[in-house]
């Protein structure tokens, strides 16, 4: 077996782990400042809309020696308004120019092949209305709030809806910070831009319902036990679906990285950079939310009920009791507390406590002291 699988496997039975409940301030912290950031981002710096929003005109010209910033100043000369330029793979480029109506495209059309030495017919150039983008931008925020409604409804039913408002707190969070990145590196907000975001939706809550599905089912019976709290259950949860989570948005993460870096990089190809950024920061995003901040939202909403905080006072007093005890033994001859020790050991696991142990903390089952009374010795009749 490798090192990550035995690394799961010990994570998975509670052998090892990570407070990651227990330091849930802090992740707070961090993600309040992340969205901060990328909301300060927004307001100060803005999207950059694409002429899908704006309307205006595309021009994509073949293969040229012209360097982009040569091209992009003839546009903005032959325009008079401001150029997105992106060199293609072909060698060719693709210039995008906003507030352009068709008489005015055919003369940007003309200057261009003529400063770039290219044939006028060589030269695609097409015109997009601003209300194209403004209808794409209406039913991209209706299916957002339509797919957020049924998120909270499924959830609410399939687990609770304390885990149905966590999940949309980190929904929330995830876009947020999807956005904020866009405004701060200054990519074009596109038709693959809204693309990407909607895909996102549903990758963000991939690992949260992962969790959220084995928190469920560890925390069934809960107040019918006094080992662990309903954090330190929530705590489980995490680390034994930890490896998976990590290998799930790594190999994710893969492939949009490819299409990010390569693809929109080197081969400069604008619709996948649209698309590849916005996946792979939500991609990422929503393996942090999962961890850091829907599952101890959960615990922190689900702590505030009766029965879990009366759970958590029976953990809490039955653990200083065996502190005590433990501090009384120090000053006792060994002698005299030789075969007591599982005696007053905390009581046997029940039925329905969640299996494995709170993370970090080992399990130890006493060996019982009645095993082999009453068998008879010697061969089996």
């Amino acid at each position: 077996m490798s090192k990550l699988g035995n690394l799961g496997a010990r994570l998975y039975r509670g052998d090892i782990g990570y407070d990651f409940i227990g330091k849930r301030k802090l992740w707070y912290g961090v993600s309040i400042l992340i969205t901060i950031t990328a909301a300060v981002a927004l307001a100060v710096q803005g999207l950059q809309m694409g002429i899908e929003f704006k309307g205006g005109a595309v021009f994509t010209t073949p293969k040229t020696s012209a360097s982009v910033a040569h091209v992009q100043e003839s546009a903005e000369k032959a325009s008079g308004h401001e150029a997105v330029v992106q060199e293609l793979g072909n060698g060719g480029m693709r210039i995008q120019v906003s507030g352009v109506d068709t008489a005015k495209s055919d003369a940007i059309k003309a200057d261009l092949a003529d400063d770039l030495d290219v044939r006028a017919a060589d030269v695609n150039a097409e015109l997009v209305g601003p209300s194209w983008g403004k209808q794409i931008a209406n039913k991209a925020w209706l299916g957002l709030g339509v797919f957020m409604a049924l998120v909270v409804v499924y959830l609410a039913i399939a687990f609770e809806w304390r885990m149905a408002v966590a999940a949309l707190v980190a929904l929330i969070h995830d876009i947020t910070i999807t956005v904020g990145i866009y405004a701060l590196v200054g990519f074009e907000v596109t038709v693959g831009t809204v693309m990407g975001l909607l895909t996102i939706l549903g990758y963000s809550l991939y690992d949260t319902v992962v969790v959220f599905d084995s928190l469920k089912e560890q925390s069934k019976g809960a107040t019918k036990q006094t080992r662990w709290t309903y954090s330190e259950i929530a705590n489980r949860s995490i680390n034994s679906t930890l490896v998976r989570s990590i290998n799930t948005t790594v190999v994710a993460l893969l492939p949009v990285a490819g299409l990010l870096f390569i693809g929109g990089g080197v081969l400069g190809a604008g619709m996948l950079n649209d698309i590849s950024l916005s996946l792979f920061v939500g991609l990422a995003a929503g393996a942090y939310s999962s961890i850091f901040i829907a599952t101890p939202l959960v615990a922190d909403l689900k702590e505030t009920e009766p029965s879990m905080k009366a759970l958590k006072k029976r953990v809490l007093a039955k653990r200083a009791a065996a502190a005590a005890k433990d501090d009384s033994r120090e000053g006792d001859d060994p002698a005299d507390t030789a075969g007591s020790e599982y005696e007053e050991d905390e009581e046997p696991q029940d039925d329905a406590t969640p299996a494995g142990a709170v993370a970090g903390q080992r399990r130890s089952q006493p060996t019982s002291r009645n095993r082999g009374r009453g068998r008879p010795s010697g061969k089996r009749r």
